[in-house]
Parts: C-alpha cells; structure tokens; sequence
C-alpha cells in the first residue's frame, strides 16, 4: 500500500461527460471520482465502452469533461491544460504514433525537440529509454520496418521521453506478443518505483492490472463499481469460482441467477471440445451444490467441474451479473 504522505498528482470528483448522438444523450462518464498517488501505478479496469478511454482523454487535456472538476499535478484540466500538458504525457496501443519513413531514433528526437529538450539532455534518454526498453538495435531502423511490437516500444519510449510526473496509458499492451508486453510492464514497473513516476493505465487486460498494479477501480457504463487493490477486491468475493464445462452449447443459462447464492456467471466457448466453460461467482460452498444441481436439471450435460482461485473478471460479475465478454455484446445490440 502506498502511504498517504505520498503527493497527490490526480483527483477526480463527481466527473461527468455526455455526447450527443442522432437519438440522444450518451453519457460516458456519470459521477467518477477518484484519487491517484506519486509512484502509484493505478489501473482503470472495464469492458470496451466503459468509458475508460473518455476518462484518459479528459484527464490528458484532449476533451473537455460536462462536468465535474478533474485536477492533475493540482492544475484544472478544463481551466489550466497548459500547465497540465507541461507534466504528462500519454500512449495508446490503438494509435500508430510515428512517421513511417523516419527511423526510431527520429522519430524519437522529433518528439523531444517538441517538449524543447537540449540536444545532449534529448540524446541521453532516448539512449536511456531504448535500452530499457530492448530498442538498441531496431533505433536506425525506419518505423514502417518494424514489428508491432517494436513499434509499440518506441511509443512507450516517446511517452516518457519529456520526464514526465505522469504518464496515461489507453490499452498499452494490446495485440502484442507475451514477451514483449512483459517486457513493457517490467518497464512501467520500474518507472513508478525507481522514478515516483505515476502511470494510469486503461484496459480491459485483468492479468495486466494483477500483475502490476496497486490500485485499480472497475468501471462500467460511466461509474466506478468500486476501487481497491487487486488482492482486496479478489478476497472480498470469499468462496473461489466455480468453473462447470458443459454440453451442448448452452443457449440460455440466466437460470443460474435464480439459484440462491449465485452472484453472477460469465462464459466461453471451446468450438475445437464443443464445449462451453461457465465461470460462477458463488457466496458460499452450499451455494456450489445448488448451481451444479441447477445444471443437471436444465438438461445439459456435465463435463467436468473443478474450483477456481477468483480473478478480477469475478469481482466484475458479481458486481453486475455479467462478465466483460457478454456486458460488450450486451452494448453491441
């Protein structure tokens, strides 16, 4: 836990943002509020649509909030972004942040001429950041030449190449290759420890936030459900998971929400086995017997069942009945 002597570099309260569409308002953000500490990596975990992006991009100065009061470094985003945009800096894994034919180290420099770096202070962190970030040997090489992932450890380096106190990450780790995403929260890791840098990062990624974060809050459909560390929120769910595989493929299981002490279920489909896995988030061990037998009497078959240590995705079930999977099909209809 991080001491709260430790400065205070974001606070959110009562933040709200709305959008008009061709039907109506749609209201991204409804009453979000919430503090970020020096050195603190601090995860905002929710399905696509939760309004997690919405919440970086107000906070990084780039969309103005409805309403609400959102502070970085104490500055006002809406009535100071100047002094806000002087100590952040951001990087998302959906945006291709370089120019193709300019080399790594290029487009490197370009963006640090930007914050008006000296040349000598401009060259010692982009060594410093590509070595961290295993990039010696790809900087000569032109952007458009290089891997995705490559190519998202140079916007990881151009995210911290003006020192920031602060860094917003939207989804930094999508579509790469588990060598390479672990090397990136390795970096961040080492960042917010060695640096107090604080690092806000966005995703729907929940091994991401277990593995690196100290706090995160879960959103969903504009609010914060709640917020702790990622041990606290797990052990509050009590009794571990329930994982049934059955068949067929099951077309309606809200029957499980009428058995007495389940909190939620979330699904997957393993097309190969035609199979389906049902995760339940249960109250108690009694609680168990009553959805197996809830199973048995709908018709379907029992593969096989077994007990499960609760994830993040469990905590968010139990919250709202769902999981991240069926709450973003859900938004789809």
């Amino acid at each position: 836990m991080l001491s709260h002597e430790l400065e205070l570099r974001v606070e959110v309260q009562n933040l709200r943002r709305e959008f008009d569409s061709k039907e109506k308002k749609v209201v991204a953000l409804n009453g979000v509020s919430l503090k970020v500490r020096e050195g603190e990596i601090f995860g905002v975990l929710g399905p696509n649509g939760a309004g997690k992006t919405t919440l970086i991009r107000i906070l990084s100065t780039l969309l103005l909030p409805t309403s609400g009061v959102a502070r970085v470094m104490g500055f006002d985003v809406a009535s100071e972004p100047e002094k806000v945009r002087a100590v952040i800096n951001m990087a998302s894994g959906s945006e291709r942040a370089g120019y193709d034919y300019i080399s790594a180290r290029g487009n490197l420099w370009f963006f640090s001429q930007l914050y008006g770096l000296p040349s000598e202070v401009a060259k010692a962190r982009i060594k410093r950041l590509s070595q961290l970030l295993g990039l010696d040997d790809y900087l000569d090489r032109k952007f458009y030449m290089l891997s995705t992932g490559y190519r998202q450890r140079v916007t990881i380096a151009r995210a911290f190449i003006n020192d920031p106190k602060i860094v917003f990450l939207d989804e930094p780790t999508i579509g790469l290759d588990v060598m390479t995403a672990m090397s990136i929260r390795e970096f961040l890791i080492k960042e917010a420890k060695e640096n107090g840098r604080t690092i806000f990062l966005a995703t729907h990624n929940m091994a991401e936030v277990d593995a690196i974060c100290n706090r995160v809050a879960i959103i969903d459909r504009g609010r914060i459900l709640t917020s702790d560390t990622p041990t606290n929120l797990k052990r509050s769910l009590g009794a571990p998971a329930l994982v049934m595989e059955v068949s067929p493929l099951p077309v309606n299981l809200a029957f499980l929400n009428a058995v007495e002490g389940v909190k939620g279920f979330t699904t997957s489909v393993d097309e190969e086995r035609g199979l389906a896995r049902v995760q339940v988030v249960v109250e108690s061990e009694e609680c168990v017997t009553r959805a197996l037998a809830g199973v048995a009497a709908s018709g379907m078959r029992l593969v096989s069942s077994w007990r499960q240590q609760t994830t993040l995705e469990e905590v968010f079930v139990s919250l709202v009945g769902r999981g991240f999977v069926e709450r973003e099909h859900e938004v789809g209809e």
